[in-house]
């Protein structure tokens, strides 16, 4: 019954439609996935259980799953990205060399990555896997990205950081696609530049092991004081990012990407927010702002919320961005107490509430003063309520050995923190046996009398179909073949993910076709359209990519005896006045007031002791000013401290010392640098005293410049 291909491709012009911007969802394993898929997300990213991702608590994905996982978003037409978006050790490579061959032949999309020294490598070993540079990568401005090409990086993730109008500066001096987190949590600190977990705890950031040490309570000292913050404890810890009133905005300043934070999240977070943002990019990419009712917000607010915000995609505002009188999800205010009951508490609504839910009243969190539980019973007027009831004063009932009325007074506020029901919703959409989500499928029949019936079909997955009966067509009695029969035959296409969107028919004469031999048709050309879906077929190099890559390093020989130099670092101008007295054999200036290292290199010359200067850690839009103010202080050198500001004072010829916030944790991302111009590297704080000898075993060491002595740097915040 099968014969070739599809004669003409071109017939099927209408379905190869490529979509001007990607709704991409998270799936912290194969539940969330289809979460995803189901619930209108163009693209999915995913990390390995095997480590390597920046969400190591999430479930994820065995690399043995892979190919199923990425056959299901590939049959639905969704796009597949996986994270190995962490720093990698020496010892790490040969592991990784084996993980990206894998990762490759599953036909995963694209991979995100941070490790500059990675990137290298996954381009040697698979150059047509399409690379996303991680916003773990830091790449904070054009400039920034410009100078990552050379690393083959297509896509690139954007810290949260930028204001619209910095996202769009950065789209007009680069190409590159720009993806934008638009919904989820927000981190305090610039990805890739947070050592607080590292310093506290020994679990960092740029490994996957944040412990979210913005999300503690503070106190503030300010000259020795403790000041009184009130209620006001979590002074680092940001509301969530609720970006779908700004889509119409974000598109355009060039975003292509719109991403939605949560791979710690669950299924029915997945769903629900990826449903309420495909209706917002749908209605941006139509010329629409997104028409949510507050109950669509309350809704998103339910599955999870600290609060929601702008983040920075309208400029700074760090009072509105961090209230800072809690840190963890409260969900949405039911409602305010306005009695204490003998057996429950009176509440005038601002929320829908019913039997089941749970609540929490407003309390001292941090103490565990605070009270709450699920609701029992929901009365209004006397009668007790079956239904949700959102509107008037109602008495919840719980059981007494979960609330303690006796904390209770008038006043306090309601939260409702779950919703069996809208769960429940949720978990339809991606439980139901018929899928949600359906393929647009498009066929063309020929019906002549004598010749067999054909039928040839294209899908927007790519799919195709092909299908011939065994037996020529018949003169038809009664009941002849038309068009609307074979819309009705053929577009039974039960459980499968296809949807028959459009059906030409060429019909010369009158002819009848048995109801089992359209049926077997049918099943031929579902399994036709399972079987044929295209599949990425890229080169991979030959064995021992890293072995070649290593081979460029240049030859370990000692340094010459007491070659050893010791650089201090200095904050301010009386600082490095004492330093020049210490006997020291360099120095480098780091000031918060860049217009003073014009006298700090004067004292310095003076003394007749080097001395590098050094620019902002990171560089926004619009920011290269700051790199000529410190090119006209007329350093010795310049401590380098993204890919901007490297490419910038190479051009000028200066020495340069790269700073440890380039990450360096392996021998490619070092010789990476080395080769664009650096003279010596600070290695990344995340390497342990074991982890440094190792890659002193593969590096020259006179171009690691180490830090002995400095209190540990924790967050980097806008």
């Amino acid at each position: 019954m099968v014969s070739g291909a599809a004669d003409s491709a071109s017939s099927f012009a209408s379905l190869r439609t490529v979509r001007p911007a990607e709704l991409l969802s998270p799936a912290g394993d194969m539940t969330c996935l289809r979460a995803a898929v189901e619930n209108g997300a163009d693209a999915v990213y995913f990390g390995l259980e095997c480590g390597f991702n920046a969400r190591a608590r999430a479930g994820n994905f065995s690399l043995e799953s892979l190919p199923q996982a990425l056959d299901f978003l590939h049959l639905r037409g969704v796009r597949g990205y996986l994270t190995l978006n962490t720093l990698a050790f020496s010892s790490e490579l040969p592991e990784l060399e084996q993980i990206v061959r894998q990762i490759s032949d599953a036909g995963v999309d694209a991979v995100l990555v941070q490790d500059l020294g990675l990137a290298r490598l996954i381009r040697e070993i698979s150059p047509q896997l399409s690379l996303h540079a991680s916003t773990q990568m830091t790449l904070s401005s054009g400039e920034c990205i410009e100078a990552a090409k050379g690393l083959g990086i297509e896509r690139v993730v954007l810290p949260r950081e930028l204001s619209i109008d910095e996202i769009r500066q950065v789209h007009q001096l680069t190409n590159i696609e720009l993806e934008v987190f638009v919904h989820g949590a927000l981190c305090v600190a610039y990805s890739g530049q947070c050592l607080t977990s590292e310093s506290l705890g020994g679990r960092s950031a740029n490994r996957g092991q944040c412990a979210q040490a913005c999300r503690l309570p503070y106190e503030i000292i300010s000259d020795g004081v403790l000041q009184d913050a009130g209620a006001q404890k979590y002074l680092l810890s940001p509301q969530d990012l609720a970006a779908f009133p700004l889509l119409p905005e974000l598109l355009d300043a060039g975003v292509t990407s719109f991403k939605i934070e949560g791979r710690l999240k669950t299924p029915e977070y997945v769903a629900n927010i990826t449903q309420h943002y495909r209706q917002a990019l749908d209605d941006a990419l139509a010329g629409r702002h997104a028409q949510f009712s507050r109950r669509d917000i309350q809704q998103m607010e339910m599955s999870f919320s600290r609060g929601f915000s702008p983040g920075w995609l309208q400029g700074c505002d760090h009072k509105m961005l961090v209230p800072a009188v809690s840190s963890a999800k409260r969900g949405v205010l039911l409602g305010t107490v306005v009695n204490v009951l003998r057996d429950g508490v009176a509440v005038q609504l601002e929320y829908s509430v019913q039997a089941g839910d749970g609540v929490v009243f407003e309390g001292d969190r941090l103490s565990g003063a605070e009270q709450g539980g699920r609701v029992y019973h929901v009365r209004q007027n006397g009668w007790q309520l079956q239904e949700a009831v959102d509107t008037g004063i109602v008495e919840l009932s719980f059981d007494r050995s979960a609330v303690d009325l006796q904390q209770l007074r008038p006043g306090l506020q309601v939260w409702k923190t779950d919703d069996p029901r809208l769960n429940q919703r949720l978990r339809r959409t991606f439980e139901a046996a018929d899928p949600q989500r359906r393929v647009k499928l498009e066929l063309q029949v020929q019906a002549v009398v004598g010749q067999p019936l054909r039928i040839q079909g294209m899908a927007a997955n790519g799919s195709r179909c092909d299908v011939v009966s065994e037996s020529p067509l018949q003169p038809a009695a009664k009941h002849p073949l038309s068009k609307e029969l074979l819309q009705e035959q053929f577009g039974r296409l039960g459980a499968s993910v296809f949807t028959l969107t459009q059906l030409q028919a060429e019909i010369t004469g009158e002819h009848m076709v048995p109801l089992s031999v359209r049926g077997r048709m049918r099943r031929e050309l579902l399994q036709q359209l399972q079987s044929s879906l295209p599949r990425l077929q890229r080169p991979l190099s030959q064995p021992a990519a890293l072995a070649r890559l290593r081979n460029t390093l240049p030859p370990l020989t000692p340094p010459p005896l007491n070659s050893a130099c010791l650089i201090l670092l200095c904050r301010t101008l009386e600082q490095l006045t004492t330093a020049l007295k210490a006997g020291a054999d360099g120095l480098i200036a780091d000031f918060a007031d860049l217009r003073e290292y014009r006298q700090a290199v004067q004292l310095a010359r003076t003394a007749q002791i080097p001395l590098l200067l050094a620019p902002p850690r990171i560089q926004k839009p619009g920011e290269r000013g700051l790199l000529h103010m410190v090119r006209k202080a007329d350093p010795d050198g310049v401590l380098v401290r993204n890919l901007s500001g490297r490419d910038f004072f190479r051009s000028l010829g200066l020495p340069l010392t790269g700073e440890y916030s380039l990450n360096v944790t392996n021998e490619l991302t070092a010789e990476y640098l080395m080769s664009c111009g650096l003279q010596r590297l600070t290695p990344s704080y995340d390497l342990n005293r074991d982890q440094l000898l190792d890659l002193l075993q593969v590096l020259p060491p006179q171009w690691l410049e180490l830090v002995i002595h400095q209190h540990m740097p924790m967050f980097h915040m806008e």
